[in-house]
């Protein structure tokens, strides 16, 4: 790799999935610390294999847990929330988190539609930019039998 290309961040992060690609715009305006940790998991294969663990129909569909429960998390110490003015709609991305603000580490949510109510609660980082169709054939339930997962996350 060169060095222009090392100090050029990745502008998209490719999620191939059971149900097909998804491209998801990163967000450093927005949450620079949030998309710096995403990046770094991406680039050490974290995501990959990770299944979606809960899917609500008309929410979100969730994936980024190492245990595929919604309890576990990467290595890395948890983030301070970056909470932005970015409205949850359908296609945004956004970082899990328990009751704790600064809980978020590398479970995140893509929302299937408006979710106002998350709105400056939650970090938002990203936005699909194609492959929501994808998004939407995910399986749902919470825990999902059989879950879809990501098969791979890719830096672009």
């Amino acid at each position: 790799m060169t060095e222009a290309a090392e100090a050029a961040p990745a502008s998209t992060l490719t999620l191939e999935t059971t149900q097909g690609p998804v491209v998801i715009r990163l967000r450093p305006d927005l949450a620079p610390n949030h998309v710096a940790h995403i990046s770094k998991l991406v680039g050490e294969g974290f995501y990959d294999g990770i299944v979606f663990h809960r899917v609500i129909e008309g929410f979100m569909a969730q994936t980024g847990c190492p245990k595929g429960t919604g309890t576990g998390g990467s290595q890395y110490p948890n983030l301070k929330q970056e909470f932005n003015a970015e409205p949850h709609v359908r296609g945004t991305c956004s970082m899990a988190r328990s009751s704790n603000p600064d809980s978020a580490n590398s479970q995140f949510f893509i929302c299937f539609d408006e979710a106002g109510f998350l709105n400056r609660q939650y970090t938002v980082w990203g936005e699909v930019t194609s492959g929501m169709e994808n998004v939407d054939k995910i399986k749902r339930g919470e825990p999902v039998q059989n879950p879809d997962k990501i098969v791979s996350a890719k830096l672009g």
